[in-house]
């Protein structure tokens, strides 16, 4: 059974990530959200602290890198696994309280690295160790809906040529690999539909735009084009023989495991905003009293409870999720329902503690205006509220995506 404790051996990553937050990411908040697009160098050393604890063991796993599905559990293996995914998760949770932006510009921790950590086999997993992945999911004419994909791919010889157009990709430019979201045989619709890890500087994929957003300004979004881009077939994420049964099904798998992570970027943006207003508010003489209803307390003070009481449910379903995922227990509905509560709740908390916090909410003086424009995303990425919501549905009525749209 899930404790709901901090593992002990976990404490020390959950410290330092707190520490990155608060003495690093904090302090350069600003500078970059406003410095649109502009690489921040200080993260370099970051990264290279958080590749140390994956590398130590004592983590778990640090970072978007450690997140990976779990072989189920034999019947004599009677253990809890406390293992990279919840590492993941709550180191995710404590440096998005510094700032989200910034968490997605860590190199080596993209969201292409949980894909890749999520379904390639262990040759794969060796060679694109200690490189950063983004993943390119999204076209102009597939946004929630990823089974639209039209992006080809088509075997030639010892590569695959790939061509169309991705869209929203985050740390597309940084990053030195981007995993790429293709189908073998539009005919054949979801079936066909695998995932490629393409290098940054293949000639064939050709960066259009970097795009001006609401919010988490610091990561940069790139879009692309690919336009006869050759990749090598070894390089197709997971096992090298190709089957239309079920390919769309493995690519799928990837979310089960980067869906939490999402979740615990909300997470981490929340508590920043709780944290941020209660001081605020106290600083004014508004006080929360744990002890006695909200009913009985200042308006203010009734509200700060109800959105800490959301904060608490978002965070249990999401520790869940990648308990389950450590665990080898399925656990596509639970990382929904994470993503979906934790998503939602960010973007409720945020916009509720600007108004709380009146004018010093909306100014510039404080982060809480920044964090009401990050949240947004977090809402959206790695699939829509809508698209989670869905999800759950189809898992609790045990119908299919064709039954259920």
């Amino acid at each position: 059974m899930i404790d709901l404790e901090v593992p002990r051996r976990l404490r020390p990553l959950v410290e330092s990530a707190a520490a990155m937050a608060d003495e690093v990411f904090r302090p350069i908040s600003r500078k970059y959200d406003r410095a649109e697009h502009t690489c921040p160098t200080e993260l370099d050393v970051m990264a290279a602290l958080i590749d140390g604890m994956g590398r130590s063991g004592a983590s778990g796993g640090a970072g978007a890198t450690g997140a990976a599905k779990e072989s189920p559990k034999s019947s004599q293996d009677k253990g809890i696994r406390n293992g990279a995914n919840l590492s993941s998760v709550l180191s995710i949770l404590e440096t998005s309280r510094g700032d989200v932006g910034l968490t997605l510009s860590l190199p080596r921790q993209g969201l292409g690295n949980a894909a890749i950590a999520a379904v390639a086999n262990e040759e794969q997993k060796l060679r694109y160790a200690g490189r950063w992945a983004a993943m390119a999911i999204t076209e102009p004419s597939a946004g929630s809906d990823s089974g639209a994909i039209r992006t080809t791919a088509v075997r030639d010889g010892d590569e695959y040529v790939l061509n169309g157009e991705k869209i929203y990709v985050t740390a597309g430019e940084r990053a030195e690999l981007v995993v790429v979201w293709a189908t073998l045989d539009r005919s054949l619709g979801k079936r066909a539909i695998k995932s490629f890890v393409v290098e940054r500087s293949n000639p064939g994929l050709r960066l259009v735009r970097l795009e001006h957003k609401l919010g988490i300004r610091a990561s940069d979004t790139a879009a692309f084009v690919l336009e006869d881009c050759r990749v090598p077939a070894r390089d197709l994420l997971g096992d090298p023989e190709i089957s239309t049964a079920g390919g769309f099904g493995g690519a799928m798998q990837t979310f089960d495991n980067t869906r939490p992570l999402v979740a615990a970027m909300a997470l981490g943006l929340t508590r920043a905003c709780l944290d941020l207003t209660r001081e605020l508010l106290a600083a004014e003489g508004v006080e929360i009293d744990w002890d006695r209803p909200g009913a009985v307390q200042s308006a203010a003070a009734a509200r700060l409870l109800q959105l800490e009481a959301d904060y608490a449910s978002a965070r249990l379903l999401t520790l869940r999720a990648a308990w389950m995922a450590d665990n080898g227990i399925p656990n596509s509905m639970e990382a929904s329902m994470a993503k979906a509560k934790a998503g939602r709740t960010c973007v409720t908390v945020a916009l509720a503690c600007v108004e709380l916090c009146g004018a010093t909410g909306y100014a510039e003086r404080e982060l809480l205006e920044k964090w009401a424009r990050d949240a947004k995303i977090l809402d959206i990425f790695e699939g829509t509220q809508q698209i989670q919501l869905l999800v759950v549905a189809r898992r609790l009525l045990g119908l299919t995506s064709a039954q259920l749209t």
